[in-house]
């Protein structure tokens, strides 16, 4: 530590700075920022939510208003159902900060939002084309599907020469999958391979690059629903890694129709059978839905039908709803049995899906561009209902956007 150039003390040169305060660019900065704005919401008449701690909820005389936090940038998104409640809110929000009102929701951090005349539409179209220009892919030829259907990730001897550009590239996609789950198998396998990429890991890199170029506008469409049912898929697709032996699965949850929350990954551990991975699949996913009825419970709009998760493997849906003992879950940890007991305390079902309507299968294997253009209809991704055409260049002011928040007002 020592005295900044200009200020410095020349009967004390060796003396710093004492921090009274936090300040922004120190590690200590956002939590302050969160604890100071936290401390008076909740004078205000907020509730913090369990399930989300940078939500914050106003609940009084049937008005209602949803805050979200973002720290690490002091951006913040408020709405609500009554107009006027908002706008006191925010003059007196006004009086205790510097603040300033962006108006409507419209780009933040790559993340653009566009109003529909039934709802909205979210994609990344900016960001994806600075992926695009970074990896100097822009006049690249379009592929029909992320990763071809004869792929296989194995490492091999010959090393990638550019690790860090792999590392950059590959991480750019984890973000754009936010509003591009018909990428998130395809990311989740190259991935796997930051500590080591080969040249062939590159080329499955290229080719997702190369599916963007072809669907660069598209996104992730929501509607107003005409019901609140919370419904999720699950699915596993048995040993698929070559090297470790162990699944992946995949689930994807639908509020009132629109998709909420989705998830690629491999599996710890090795499974015995399909039908332990899909057991263990459809675990995970209703992990997930429990955490999103919290949600729902302190947003005022749990669906008054209990949730469902559908699955393909008539095995696993008969270990959910049987609580005897089998040979085939003899092994099984004991905290994957929660399922169980969700589903005999009448808080969960399962039921039964065609392997043709099993969306999930999407976030499990690599598929025809046929079958994956099904399946990606039915995530609701596709081209945004105008032209973007000159629109890429274009700024936005900054927000953020809570998908949830839309669906209830």
């Amino acid at each position: 530590m020592e005295q900044p150039k200009g200020f410095i003390n020349t009967q004390f040169p060796a003396h710093v700075c004492k921090l009274n305060k936090a300040i922004y660019g120190l590690k200590q900065a956002p939590r302050a920022w969160f604890h100071r704005l936290s401390l008076f919401l909740l004078e205000n008449g907020f509730s913090c939510s369990r399930a989300d701690p940078s939500l914050f909820v106003y609940n009084r005389d049937s008005r209602m208003m949803y805050l979200l936090v973002y720290v690490y940038v002091d951006d913040i998104i408020l709405t609500g159902n009554h107009r006027s409640t908002i706008d006191s809110f925010i003059t007196v929000l006004h009086n205790e900060f510097a603040i300033k009102d962006l108006g409507k929701l419209n780009y933040f951090l790559g993340l653009e939002v566009t109003y529909t005349q039934n709802g909205i539409f979210l994609n990344q179209s900016k960001y994806a084309l600075d992926i695009l220009t970074r990896a100097k892919m822009l006049d690249a030829k379009p592929a029909p599907t992320p990763l071809s259907t004869n792929v296989s990730f194995v490492s091999t001897v010959t090393l990638f020469p550019d690790a860090t550009f792999y590392r950059s590239i590959v991480g750019a996609l984890q973000y754009l999958t936010i509003t591009r789950p018909d990428i998130s198998y395809a990311v989740n396998q190259v991935s796997q391979y930051l500590h080591a990429p080969t040249t062939t890991h590159f080329q499955e890199v290229k080719r997702i690059l190369r599916y963007l170029k072809g669907t660069l506008a598209f996104g992730l469409h929501y509607t107003r629903p005409t019901t609140t049912s919370l419904l999720g898929y699950s699915d596993a697709d048995w040993a698929r890694c070559l090297e470790t032996r162990r699944s992946t699965y995949g689930y994807s949850i639908f509020l009132g129709g629109n998709l909420i929350s989705w998830s690629a990954k491999k599996q710890p551990t090795v499974a015995r059978s399909s039908c332990e991975s899909e057991y263990r699949a459809m675990a995970n996913t209703a992990a997930e839905i429990v955490w999103i009825t919290h949600l729902l419970q302190e947003l005022h709009a749990l669906p008054p039908n209990r949730p469902t998760i559908l699955c393909d493997n008539q095995s696993a849906i008969f270990l959910t709803q049987n609580a005897v003992a089998h040979k085939r879950a003899k092994h099984i940890d004991l905290d994957y049995h929660f399922l169980r007991e969700l589903v005999n305390a009448g808080k969960l079902a399962t039921k039964f899906v065609p392997t043709k309507l099993q969306v999930a299968d999407i976030f499990t294997k690599s598929l025809p561009s046929s079958q994956f253009n099904v399946f990606r209809n039915m995530l609701r991704v596709g081209p945004p209902p105008f032209s973007l055409q000159g629109m890429l260049d274009n700024s936005y002011s900054l927000h953020i956007i809570y998908v949830l928040i839309f669906f209830i007002l």
